[in-house]
């Protein structure tokens, strides 16, 4: 029904950056809030950022100043550029999409990229 691909995942050394991108395709008419999510071993899967269709975003305190998220909605593709990575930031990343259907709005959820941080 709906695939998510992410790319641009690495390995970068502190104080360095990233580009993350995730494609949406299959049977999509629109896309409300897309974002990113972050999964380290043993803990739970953490917001790191979201957008809105037009624009309104939301940070996890621990990326603001560091991450921005951005969107085109004619591709249906979400970004999160990544700077001044610290260690702290490694795990996998996730691309969330919200897509809209006929009597519901499921969440689909991309396979993950990892993002690895070395000191």
């Amino acid at each position: 029904q709906v695939q998510l691909v992410e790319s641009g995942g690495g390995l970068v050394q502190a104080g360095g950056s990233l580009r993350l991108s995730c494609a949406a395709s299959g049977s999509i008419f629109s896309i409300n809030a897309m974002g990113w999510y972050r999964q380290v071993p043993g803990k739970q899967r953490e917001l790191v950022a979201t957008i809105t269709p037009n624009g309104n975003t939301n940070y996890a305190d621990s990326v603001k100043g560091r991450f921005t998220i951005s969107r085109d909605n004619a591709r249906n593709t979400v970004y999160l550029q990544m700077n001044s990575l610290k260690p702290e930031d490694t795990a996998v990343y996730y691309c969330k999409a919200d897509v809209p259907k006929i009597y519901s709005t499921p969440e689909y959820w991309g396979q993950g990229t990892q993002v690895t941080v070395s000191s």
